[in-house]
């Protein structure tokens, strides 16, 4: 007997049917539908049959704790051949939740018994809504930490979090930004790696790092500086120099150690296609003192060769880039299991773009277009227009695979958080482009786009207006308007406001319903 059901649940909530004192837990399949598959004998066991009929229900729990029968429903007659639709006698006891019956059907494989299904479809009309907020973890300050809020802190967010009433905590990106060392490096949207954690958020003891009298003098020292300056304050550059010396230390005496765990093997075993590029990207960004790879002479076009070379020649150094990203996703994974045992979720956030000189960039160039910058057209806040730096993707490069990159990034993300947040959704609709190396807001254009040909802006009477259009950069003699040419009237209106709607709507839906699934 197969059991289907179609139930939206909580986070932190799973299926079972009970009967009686047993019960079975339900297996996920997909678009809110849950399975299990249960032979008619053990359904009908003689302690349970009440003149060859049972009487069943679906149970929710959440965090291992049954919270609620659902519904009580029609019995089941043994021996039946029919299939069955089913009906609900009692509505949920916190959810008003409103019976869909969906016709029965009955399977047979060849070779096989036929099964009896029994299928259930429910909504939920009242939605579900929670409370959390929104914080950056280098804001986490603890007396335990070492100058910056830590993936150990987050438990006593959690904590903060539960005696609140609130349900969910968003962080700002938590990806490695690391290009020079500097307090350039501290703006969280400029990822020099999709997957790898950034070192600043490790808890050193937790690493290994021995809690002697300079570590403890140096936690005081880093701890008070945003005291002394009258404001709250992360010395930056000096927290991420001592924490990763200090690593190097402890790396020394106890990598090799790590290195034989089954946990560590797992860990590297699973993330080497994009850990062992990462650690080479490392090793030559020291090498070199700049992660502009343009700059690395022979290493600056990717090759897997050569980085497996790198690991074998450099392989202290690159075991101790290992080392941190195994610790890091440690205890990230611990502080969200911790997060779920009180039943509080993690929210992550999704950068539209990462660091033109970044790994990725490096290892995967054809993705992206490298010869344009993403930011934002002029509005009443920025005259000028943004200009983030970021390369934009080649979507059409990213779609023959079936946007693998994508996937991957979103898969990575998932180990950590329970939902994401996309930053700039319209990215995947269309981006404003800026040529490189040009700053202003004013240059760009937006991709995809109907740029027009010479023919359309002659018909148009633009012939003599050439200096208000830029050139498209990747289809000859087309042209868009300028953003700031709105003397254009009515073209310039059209252009903007209503002539690719259609194009980038269906564009985006082909994009996000390949990544949401």
């Amino acid at each position: 007997m197969r059991f289907n059901i179609e139930y939206y649940t909580r986070w932190g909530e799973n299926l079972f049917l009970r009967s009686g004192c047993r019960r079975w837990p339900m297996n996920y399949v997909a678009d809110g539908r849950w399975s299990v598959e249960i032979a008619e004998a053990e359904f009908f066991s003689e302690n349970e049959a009440k003149g060859g009929c049972v009487e069943y229900y679906y149970e929710v729990e959440h965090n291992s704790l049954p919270v609620r029968h659902e519904w009580r429903v029609h019995t089941l007659a043994k021996g039946a051949s029919e299939t069955m639709s089913e009906s609900a006698r009692t509505k949920a006891s916190r959810l008003p939740l409103q019976p869909k019956p969906q016709p029965s059907c009955q399977s047979s494989q060849p070779g096989q018994p036929a099964q009896r299904v029994i299928e259930d479809s429910w909504s939920d009309p009242t939605g579900w809504k929670g409370a959390g907020c929104a914080v950056p973890l280098f804001a986490l300050r603890s007396n335990s930490d070492f100058g910056v809020g830590e993936f150990s802190d987050i438990r006593l967010l959690v904590g903060w979090a539960v005696a609140t009433g609130q349900c969910f905590l968003q962080l700002l990106p938590v990806n490695d930004t690391t290009c020079n060392g500097t307090i350039a490096d501290s703006y969280p949207y400029n990822a020099i790696s999709a997957f790898a954690l950034h070192p600043q958020y490790i808890n050193l003891p937790e690493a290994g790092v021995e809690v002697d009298d300079e570590y403890l003098s140096l936690q005081r020292e880093l701890n008070a500086f945003a005291a002394e300056n009258g404001r709250p304050q992360v010395d930056y550059e000096r927290v991420n120099r001592e924490k990763l010396r200090l690593l190097k230390g402890a790396y020394r005496t106890k990598g090799a150690a790590l290195q034989r765990t089954r946990a560590y093997r797992n860990f590297f075993s699973t993330n080497a296609q994009w850990l062992k590029p990462y650690a080479a990207f490392c090793v030559l960004r020291d090498r070199f003192g700049t992660a502009d790879f343009s700059q690395w002479g022979g290493w600056a076009t990717y090759d897997d060769a050569a980085v497996e070379h790198i690991c074998k020649e450099c392989r202290e150094e690159v075991g101790f880039v290992f080392f941190v990203q195994y610790h890091l996703h440690a205890q990230f994974a611990a502080a969200r299991n911790y997060a779920h045992s009180k039943g509080v979720y993690l929210k992550g956030d999704l950068p539209i773009g990462v660091s033109r000189n970044s790994v990725d960039v490096w290892q995967w160039p054809h993705l992206f277009n490298t010869t344009q910058q993403a930011g934002a057209p002029p509005d009443a806040f920025a005259r000028d227009g943004q200009n983030w730096g970021f390369p934009t993707y080649n979507w059409e490069a990213m779609a023959k695979d079936g946007y693998a990159w994508w996937k991957a990034r979103l898969g990575k993300l998932q180990e950590y958080f329970d939902a994401i947040r996309i930053d700039h959704i319209l990215g995947f609709f269309r981006i404003w482009e800026i040529p490189f190396p040009l700053k202003s807001g004013l240059e760009g254009h937006f991709n995809p786009a109907l740029p027009y040909s010479e023919a359309e802006l002659a018909a148009l009477g633009c012939a003599s207006l050439m200096h208000k259009f830029v050139e498209d950069p990747y289809r000859r003699a087309a042209y868009h308007p300028r953003i700031d040419a709105t003397d254009l009237g009515g073209l310039h209106e059209d252009f903007f406001f209503r002539r690719h709607n259609e194009m980038w709507r269906r564009g985006a839906l082909v994009k996000l319903s390949a990544l949401v699934s």
